[in-house]
């Protein structure tokens, strides 16, 4: 009797553990199955991030090629400005006096023309000279060139006066007696200063 309990009891061991062994090896199969599909999606996801990069690549190529060229462009126009400024002011300085010296021509064909006269009359001769500085006047106005011409009692301005004596008059000190020399600006600039006495 003691015996067959034993191999009844063996036998049920026996089959406990084939019955465990099927489960493992049902886990393991589970448990292995989605691996392939990993394994795949793994393989497939590559291509695609090569082809995003070679599209952000390709993106960022054409990009500096824009910007090359744009760099170039810009350059070229700041060249081109460079030089026409270049230009420009070497045209000034050349011809910075031009128009002061049409302005001026026609003075000195009215002075050589009053040269020519051989024996002329006192009355005729200060006539073409009030021409003449009636021309040169207005040249000088075309040109901005303005005259200083303070008068008497005017308040000394060492901007635009410069006081030679100071003499005794019956007026207020540090202003203007007489002129003693006219003074010029050109387009708002001293080109002379008036000589002037002051009053003490």
């Amino acid at each position: 009797m003691q015996d067959q309990e034993k191999m009844q009891e063996q036998t049920e061991q026996a089959n406990q553990t084939s019955s465990q062994g099927a489960q493992g090896s049902q886990a393991a199969q589970t448990s292995e199955a989605p691996a392939p599909e990993s394994a795949a999606s793994q393989s497939a996801a590559p291509p695609q991030q090569n082809a995003s990069l070679e599209e952000k690549l390709a993106a960022a190529e054409a990009k500096l090629a824009e910007l090359q060229d744009a760099f170039l462009r810009a350059k070229a126009d700041t060249e081109n400005i460079r030089r026409r400024a270049q230009e420009d002011i070497a045209k000034a300085h050349k011809f910075a006096i031009e128009n002061f010296a049409e302005a001026l021509v026609p003075v000195k064909d009215s002075l050589e023309m009053a040269l020519k006269l051989e024996t002329p009359a006192v009355e005729s001769l200060k006539e073409g000279v009030e021409m003449t500085l009636k021309q040169l006047t207005a040249a000088f106005e075309r040109n901005r060139l303005i005259e200083i011409n303070p008068v008497p009692g005017e308040k000394l301005d060492p901007m635009k006066h410069q006081a030679i004596s100071m003499v005794p008059a019956e007026q207020d000190a540090n202003t203007i007696v007489s002129v003693l020399q006219k003074g010029y600006t050109i387009a708002d600039r001293l080109l002379r200063p008036a000589l002037v006495t002051v009053a003490q």
